[in-house]
C-alpha cells in the first residue's frame, strides 16, 4: 500500500495496523514525513516512510493507493496524484482518495473515470466523499 500525502500518518499506519498491509508512505513536507515516522514507531508499525513530491521519488509498484490529497495545493496537484497513480499501480489495484464534496470530489470522480475507465463511490458523509478506482 501506498499512502501519498500521507500528512502524520493516520491513514497508513491505521492500515498497516489493522489490516496488515506493507505500507509505504509520502509526503512532500518534511515535518510530516517526522511525525509519520515518530507516529508509526509508536505504534509499532514498520513502515517506509520518505519524502516525495508527489511520486516523484517513489519506485516499485503497489496493489493499493491511498490519498487524502492536499487540496490546498490546488486541482492540478489532486489530479496528478490521481493520473500518476495508474503508473504506480499492479494490474487489479486500486486507488482510492478521500474528498470533500465542496473541494472537487465531483471533479476528482471524473479525472478518475477518465483514467481508469472506472470510478465509484464507496461511502459519502457529512460531505465527505470515498472515490475508488480499479486499474483492469
Amino acid at each position: 500500500l501506498l499512502d501519498v500525502g500521507c500528512g502524520y500518518g493516520p491513514l497508513g499506519i491505521s492500515l498497516a495496523k489493522v489490516q496488515g498491509v506493507k505500507v509505504t508512505m509520502i509526503d512532500i513536507n518534511s515535518r510530516a514525513i517526522d511525525l509519520a515516522k515518530q507516529n508509526a514507531q509508536r505504534n509499532k508499525v514498520e513502515a517506509t516512510i520518505f519524502q516525495s513530491n508527489i511520486y516523484e521519488n517513489v519506485t516499485g509498484s503497489f496493489d493499493y493507493i491511498i490519498s487524502n490529497p492536499p487540496i490546498r495545493a490546488g486541482k492540478k496537484v489532486v489530479h496528478q496524484v490521481i493520473a500518476e497513480a495508474y503508473d504506480y499501480l499492479n494490474q487489479g489495484g486500486n486507488l482510492t482518495i478521500v474528498i470533500q464534496k465542496k473541494q472537487g470530489a465531483p471533479s476528482a470522480k471524473a479525472k478518475m473515470e477518465d483514467v481508469f475507465g472506472n470510478a465509484e463511490v464507496v461511502k459519502k458523509d457529512k460531505g465527505y466523499y470515498i472515490l475508488r478506482s480499479e486499474k483492469i
